[in-house]
């Protein structure tokens, strides 16, 4: 079972989304391609951490690898893009639309034993995987106990 670290304040970002929803169907025109667009998402994103590397990846659907920028500044990854509504099809032929859309911004901060030079990106399946190697001085090191001998009781 996966240890997840609960964020109450997601869930409020979620909520707020969603009464922001609501009131702007209630108040927007029906068909209106702003309602389409405007939403603001979040990519989800799993952190975890190996003996060698940390290892970021977000689900960005869609999303070619142009679209997404990542920016490594005063030790902060910065995730950032846009995923942009096409039409395929005409509005009205539409019967519920789910899927969000529009820019988004996630940033986190690094660990000082992070090697920022050797940071590598792939994008694979609509999953972006950040893979961030340790400074070789943070790589876990064995250190085996010796025996000491008693010393001789005068």
């Amino acid at each position: 079972m996966a240890i997840i670290r609960w964020d109450p304040f997601r869930d409020l970002v979620t909520l707020r989304e969603k009464m922001n929803r609501l009131f702007e169907d209630a108040f927007t025109a029906r068909g209106d391609e702003r309602d389409l667009v405007a939403s603001t998402w979040t990519p989800a994103v799993d952190i975890y951490e190996t003996e060698q590397e940390l290892i970021l990846t977000a689900e960005l659907p869609g999303m070619e690898e142009d679209d997404i920028e990542i920016r490594i500044e005063d030790s902060n990854l910065t995730l950032k893009g846009e995923r942009k509504f096409e039409k395929e099809t005409k509005e009205e032929n539409y019967h519920r639309i789910e899927r969000a859309y529009g820019s988004f911004y996630r940033s986190f901060s690094l660990p000082p034993h992070i090697d920022q030079e050797k940071i590598k990106a792939e994008n694979e399946n609509g999953v972006l995987k950040i893979t961030m190697p340790k400074k070789p001085e943070a790589k876990p090191k064995n250190i085996k106990v010796l025996k000491v001998k008693e010393k001789e009781k005068k």
